[in-house]
């Protein structure tokens, strides 16, 4: 792995909390995700499923933890299921974890091989009265058109055992993952670290002429070197007209003098992820309306995210992000106080150009699980990112910090990020 061996207290705690919030003498089955191909032998990068890594730090493909909290047996209680290694794996791949390793790393004291995960499960199934299975349930991402291995489990499991019940791993762990530990906040502190030297990088290349992928090659290359596993999504580096499409990621275009460039970006670091967004001149002098844009960016920003508090319901912080950039366009002349005093109060005027939401949980996905009907607590880690976008003036300005939730506020994770205009000038000009 590139990143340092997290300790395995992390996972037995989280499958201590786990178990707790399981039914009664009922089994759960998490699966890993599958290696998807491209073209011919080709293959994408592996992403473990992220609730199987969150209760066993395994990060490899073909693995299976079974609970089973009430076994009769104390070895049927945690077992893990991992691929074993031969000889043409070896040759061809590098070798695969041995049982010892995937102790230590997990913490589950009984390790076997993926191979012989059906015949153990039903010496253990008919003890038990059900079944929790893994299942994909973003609101925003559901799994379309495609059958993973957690589908093909969840269609075994009705096949071969139909009369258990059955239960959503997805209900537990979006109620605890939500909330971060201390070892997984360092974990996301170290990816944040990243994306700040990154951007630091970015201002001291970026000049006229440039391409946008130049400018994501200089993320990669500090992401790769500085251990960590991905992007945490395809960046978004939009100069000029382009930064106005919120999901733009072509990054093909010439960064021109004048422009103002926005760079969306994050880092995976040990399955956990930042999420941080800059604009910045292209020719590391803002133009005064520039500057005034992204001032009123800047104070939304800053007033906003002391909205990220223990107790707040996330439509609450939304509605008053609202309100801050409302009167920021008006101030920007790109509304008036009394169009907005008329306006139909479903269909608020802000909407042209601040569409999207401003906050959102961090952790082992970009858009983590969590229920947004549930207030702030101490512990979760939300991003603030209001924007404002002119398409009729090539201008899209957005920024965006990630927030842990602490006792009296919220601490910015990103805070080493330069973000002040006076610094950001400073930066480029040397």
């Amino acid at each position: 792995m590139r990143y340092k061996q997290i300790s395995n207290s992390l996972f037995i705690d989280n499958r201590l909390r786990f178990e707790a919030q399981m039914e009664r003498n009922t089994i759960a089955i998490l699966t890993s995700n599958d290696i998807k191909h491209n073209n011919a032998d080709d293959m994408m990068g592996f992403t473990q499923n992220n609730d199987l890594f969150y209760l066993s730090g395994i990060d490899q493909e073909d693995t299976i933890l079974v609970l089973y909290p009430q076994a009769e047996k104390l070895e049927n209680r945690a077992i893990l299921f991992v691929k074993e290694t031969s000889e043409q794996i070896k040759i061809w791949d590098g070798e695969k974890l041995t049982k010892t390793q995937a102790t230590e790393i997990s913490g589950v004291e009984r390790v076997e091989w993926v191979h012989d995960f059906e015949k153990i499960l039903q010496l253990m199934a008919f003890e038990a009265d059900g079944f929790y299975l893994g299942h994909n349930e973003h609101i925003k991402r559901l799994t379309h058109n495609q059958q993973t291995q957690q589908d093909r489990m969840i269609l075994w499991i009705k096949e071969k055992y139909p009369l258990h019940d059955l239960h959503r791993v997805a209900k537990i762990t979006r109620d605890l993952r939500p909330v971060k530990s201390a070892v997984e906040l360092e974990l996301m502190q170290q990816a944040a670290n990243i994306s700040i030297a990154s951007f630091k990088r970015v201002l001291k290349t970026t000049k006229p002429g440039i391409k946008e992928y130049e400018i994501e090659a200089e993320l990669v290359y500090n992401l790769t070197k500085s251990g960590a596993t991905r992007h945490a999504f395809k960046p978004i580096v939009a100069s000029g007209k382009n930064a106005c499409a919120l999901h733009y990621n072509a990054n093909d275009a010439v960064c021109k003098d004048g422009d103002m460039l926005l760079m969306d970006f994050g880092v995976c670091y040990a399955n956990y992820n930042s999420d941080t967004t800059r604009c910045f001149p292209v020719n590391g002098k803002f133009t005064e309306r520039q500057k005034a844009v992204y001032a009123s960016v800047l104070h939304c920003l800053k007033e906003g995210s002391k909205l990220l508090k223990p107790g707040v319901l996330s439509a609450d912080y939304e509605k008053q992000m609202g309100k801050l950039v409302e009167t920021e366009l008006i101030k920007l002349g790109l509304l008036t106080a009394e169009a907005v005093a008329q306006q139909n109060s479903k269909k608020p005027l802000y909407k042209k150009y601040y569409m999207h939401g401003s906050a959102h949980h961090i952790g082992l996905d970009v858009h983590d699980v969590g229920l947004y009907s549930r207030p702030f607590e101490v512990g979760m880690v939300l991003t603030c990112e209001p924007g404002i976008y002119i398409p009729e003036e090539g201008i899209g300005c957005r920024l965006e910090n990630d927030y842990v939730i602490i006792e009296d506020g919220n601490r910015n994770l990103t805070a080493a990020m330069p973000i002040e205009i006076e610094d950001i000038e400073a930066l480029m000009q040397n």
